[in-house]
Parts: structure tokens; C-alpha cells; sequence
């Protein structure tokens, strides 16, 4: 077996053949044979992070953090060292016969003549190299030596012993003990074992776990009372006797925006973004944590100053321009460099403006400490600015169906159990409404009741989601009640206590949702609003309810 290096990746082909070796392409992630001498070995291996996600989307968007940038600390960002593995990277190399041409294919240009193969391996080789390289992290001389980012999905809960693991990430749900064991477990392999000369132990060595709920050296309960009966359970299902108050609606995965050509923005006029800068942490210490508690005697600090020294403003408004020509990039149909030079400008007009407020007033006068805090609110700011640039310059919205599914019902909720508070429905197809509060149940004692309403039914186990942006987070939105109204009107309805700044990013991603299908004009008319108080949505029906006859 052959030791070689390309692109900071090193190699063992058991394939080889003599004047070729085996290179592992880190943008399409297959293997191609390359003719001459391999390159020189690597540098030592560095410290590894695992990132166990709960599903591939979620792993992909955590890649494509890190190899776009989005993490501000460059040293971390370098796709060469980074590896994402999930059942669809195996299932890629597995389903192919032989890997793909990359010399013809559209890439960052110059390098790309570097990986045109020679021939191409076979599906197994191909899945045999990658495991290659997932079973030898952080091992030198070996395939996997150089790797520091480690994305998986489910794919390292056992027999994987890398001893280089430093951080640990958890980006999922651990339903047991033992799969949280196994999985901290990967970062507790001893990397030395040189003993202190003063105490005769080895040295201590630590790992950071974040996001897994690990109890150390757990240990089972004495004697006690026994435990309470499991209280009742109600089945929750669709009635086929009551099918005629069936609710259809269009399954929406996403809306796209159709924008104007030329970009325009009233930055004078634009909402104000507050940013406190006590909400801001603008003073951070690293130490490393042992049995949950941090071990004061190695804690660090970390000089953010040194951050606001190197992002200036310039490079601010291209970090901010260019996550907001991500977000446009999509759905925009002329050239992509016009679009992205008129975001610069756009967004230096808004971070020089006194639409950006930030307090005390001594993070605002002062350049450095200003440059620290917009750095550090980088997803607010985008998020801010690219919903202005959004709506200003929308000239129409397009709903995206799921392929798959592209209308649900209610028809289609599976059956489930709940030991929460319900009652009996009379115009729902479903059997029973969920409660979750005495106001909630209120409402839908109402809305079962009222002469506006020909059908509803609680938005609980349906799949109805409305995707919105909160502070630089996509997250999934699922209004209470869908409400069929005697004018033909559907109603989407949610229950809120508090008009926060969260409720109002609901709302105003809602409307643009039922913007979009209405335009689309195959589903109805669809509207939406919000009850605020008990006992306003006779109101509420009754204004939406006013085009019947």
C-alpha cells in the first residue's frame, strides 16, 4: 500500500499502480487516478471536532458554514480538512459505476484541470477510499491524518477510536444514555501517556462536548416510592364519518422572490435596527470543562479587539453584501456580479446611516468598539437588511410545492396519543382538539361553534409549516387553527399572548406565504391574523367572514 499527499489530503490507494496514485477530489469527493509521482507527506495531525447532526440537510448546512466562511475564525474554514460523511456520501459513491468527468464541470476554474482523472475506480473502490479516510482521522501517514472537521450523521457511535478529538458538537436528539456515552466517548481515546514526573500520573487531557447531555458516571436510584401509574391517553385521528369538514392546503417548502433588476432602497425611511450592546458579549474566556464544571486554572481569554482591529468597515458591508447575495442569489435571473455590487453599496448606505443604532452611546462613537459589536450582530444585520432589500424590490412571489406531496390534508395525519387536555370536536375532521392552555381551548370552543366558521381544525401532527427567519435562524413556524370560512375564505389563525419581535417575524413570513398562493390563484383565497385576547375571535371571524352569500 502507497503513502501520497494532494491537496493536504494524504492517500493509502491499495488500487495503485506504478507512475499513478489515487486522489481524493474534495469537491465532488470521489477518486481519480493521477499519472507521475505523488506529492511529499503532510505536516502532523491537528485537533479534531465531531459534529453529530440529526439529519444530511442539517450536516450539509453545517459544511457549508464553515467552507463559505460563515465561522469567523479563518483557520477552521478550510474545506481541504474538512470531512462530511453521511448514508448519501456513501450512498453517492455506492450508486455510481465509475465517478464523474470533473474536468468539464463548472468549479472555481483553475484548479480544476488538476483532478481531470486518468480512469475511474469502481463503486466499491470509491466507497472503500472514503472509509479509508473516515476510519483513519487523526492518524499520521494515513488518509485521514490532516482532517480537523469531522460532520456526521449517526455514522460515529461506535467502533471508531480517533485520538485526536478535542471538541465535541451534538446538533441532534439523544433519546438514551448510552447514545450519548457513545458518542462523548469518542473524544475520551488518551493521546499521550507521558507521567508527571512530581505526581507519577499522566498528564490530564480534555475534550469540550457541547449540545449532548452527558451525565458523568451515572448511578442507579435507591430505594423509594414506586413510581406513578401512566396516565390516560387519547387517540387522536381523522373521522371518515366526519369528511365532509376535511381542510386541504398547499404544501409550500419554500416562496421565491422575483426582484426587480435594478435595485432601489430608501435607507432614509428604512425601520430602525437596535442592537444592545449589553446583549452582546464582548468579553470571552475559554477553559476547558471537566465533570461540568470549568477548570479555572487553564482558562484563556480571547481578544476580541484583535477582531475589531481586522474587520473593517469595508469588510463588514462585503461580509453583510455577500450572505445577502446568498439569500438572493437563488431566485435572481440577471448577472449575479450587478446584483452583488449594487448589495455593497446598498449595505454601506445602511451600516453608515442612522438606521443602525446601538447602545450605550459609547459603542457607537467609538469606531473600534462599533466595528466589535456589528461584527459580533453580523445575522441580525443581515437578516434586517435583507428583508428591507426583499420587500422593496419583490415584483412577485412564487410558492415552491413539494414534489412529492404537493397538497395535504387532513386525511392524512397519522393516528397519535397525547395525555394533554382535549375535547370533542363537532365541525373538524379530526376527533378530538389538543389544548394547550385554557385560552387555546377557548378559542376552539368559539370556532366550533360560530356561524362563520364550516370547518377547522387544530394545526397539531399536520405537517402545515410556514418557514421564517429569526435573528439570522431559519426556523419552522405551525399557526394554531385552519379555518374553512362559509365565504370560501380559508383562515389561518394562531393564538398569541405577546406581540414580540418573533411573533412579528411569524406574521409578516405568514402573509408573504399567503401572498403567494393567492397569486398563484390555485388554492382559494387564503388570509391570516392573529388573536391577542381571549374572546376577540368572533371578531376575527367575523371580519373575515364578511364576503359570504
Amino acid at each position: 500500500m502507497a503513502t501520497y499527499s494532494i491537496n493536504q489530503l494524504i492517500i493509502n490507494s491499495p488500487y495503485e499502480e506504478p507512475g499513478c496514485y489515487w486522489a481524493y477530489h474534495r469537491k465532488t469527493r470521489f477518486f481519480t487516478r493521477k499519472e507521475g509521482r505523488r506529492p511529499a507527506e503532510n505536516s502532523p495531525t491537528p485537533p479534531v471536532m465531531i459534529t453529530v447532526a440529526n439529519r444530511t440537510e442539517t450536516a450539509a448546512r453545517v459544511k457549508y458554514a464553515f467552507d463559505h466562511g460563515r465561522i469567523r475564525i479563518e483557520e477552521l474554514c478550510c474545506p481541504e480538512k474538512t470531512l462530511h460523511i453521511d448514508s448519501k456520501v456513501l450512498d453517492k459513491a455506492e450508486s455510481r459505476v465509475e465517478a464523474p468527468d470533473v474536468g468539464g464541470a463548472a468549479g472555481d476554474g483553475e484548479d480544476d484541470d488538476e483532478y481531470k482523472p486518468a480512469r475511474k475506480l469502481t463503486k466499491e473502490q470509491q466507497a472503500e477510499l472514503l472509509r479509508q479516510m473516515v476510519d483513519t482521522v487523526g492518524k499520521p501517514g494515513q488518509p485521514g491524518a490532516p482532517i480537523q472537521k469531522v460532520i456526521s450523521v449517526g455514522m460515529l457511535s461506535e467502533g471508531w477510536d480517533a485520538k485526536t478529538v478535542t471538541h465535541i458538537m451534538g446538533l441532534r436528539a439523544f433519546s438514551s444514555q448510552l447514545l450519548c456515552e457513545q458518542v462523548v466517548g469518542r473524544g475520551l481515546r488518551r493521546t499521550s501517556y507521558d507521567v508527571n514526573r512530581d505526581t507519577g500520573l499522566f498528564e490530564p487531557e480534555y475534550v469540550n462536548v457541547f449540545g449532548v447531555p452527558f451525565t458523568f458516571l451515572p448511578h442507579e436510584g435507591g430505594e423509594g416510592t414506586p413510581p406513578p401509574p401512566p396516565s390516560h391517553k387519547t387517540q387522536i385521528e381523522p373521522v371518515a364519518e366526519k369528511r365532509q369538514y376535511e381542510i386541504r392546503w398547499p404544501n409550500v417548502i419554500r416562496v421565491d422572490h422575483v426582484y426587480t433588476p435594478v435595485l432601489k432602497l430608501d435607507v432614509e425611511n428604512l425601520a430602525v435596527l437596535e442592537i444592545d450592546a449589553y446583549d452582546t458579549a464582548t468579553i470571552a474566556e475559554l477553559a476547558p470543562i471537566v465533570d461540568g464544571k470549568p477548570n479555572v486554572a487553564h482558562i484563556k481569554e480571547i481578544d476580541l479587539e484583535k477582531l475589531g482591529r481586522k474587520f473593517r468597515m469595508q469588510r463588514i458591508a462585503f461580509e453583510a453584501a455577500a450572505e445577502v447575495y446568498d439569500q438572493m442569489k437563488p431566485a435572481w435571473t440577471g448577472n449575479r456580479e450587478f446584483l452583488l455590487a449594487q448589495l455593497i453599496g446598498l449595505v454601506e448606505r445602511f451600516l453608515r446611516s442612522d438606521r443602525v443604532q446601538i447602545s450605550p452611546p459609547l459603542f457607537y462613537q467609538d469606531e473600534l468598539r462599533r466595528r466589535i459589536i456589528l461584527t459580533l450582530n453580523m445575522s441580525p444585520i443581515v437578516q434586517h437588511i435583507w428583508e428591507e432589500i426583499r420587500q422593496a424590490n419583490t415584483e412577485r412571489l412564487v410558492p415552491v410545492f413539494d414534489s412529492q406531496y404537493p397538497i395535504r390534508s387532513t386525511a392524512d395525519m397519522r393516528t397519535w396519543y397525547t395525555g394533554r387536555p382535549c375535547e370533542y370536536t363537532k365541525r373538524s375532521h379530526v376527533n378530538f382538539c389538543v389544548f394547550d392552555s385554557t385560552w387555546e381551548g377557548s378559542e376552539a370552543f368559539r370556532i366550533d361553534r360560530d356561524p362563520h366558521v364550516k370547518a377547522w381544525v387544530k394545526n397539531d401532527h399536520l405537517g402545515f409549516e410556514v418557514l421564517y427567519v429569526h435573528k439570522g435562524v431559519v426556523r419552522k413556524y405551525r399557526p394554531d387553527f385552519l379555518i374553512r370560512l362559509t365565504s370560501g375564505t380559508m383562515l389561518v389563525l394562531e393564538v398569541k399572548g405577546q406581540n414580540t419581535a418573533e411573533a412579528k417575524a411569524k406574521r409578516r413570513f405568514l402573509e408573504e406565504w399567503c401572498r403567494a398562493v393567492n397569486e398563484h390563484g390555485g388554492f382559494g383565497r387564503w388570509d391570516c391574523d392573529a388573536s391577542y385576547k381571549p374572546g376577540d375571535v368572533h371578531d376575527i371571524l367575523a371580519e373575515h367572514g364578511r364576503g359570504e352569500g
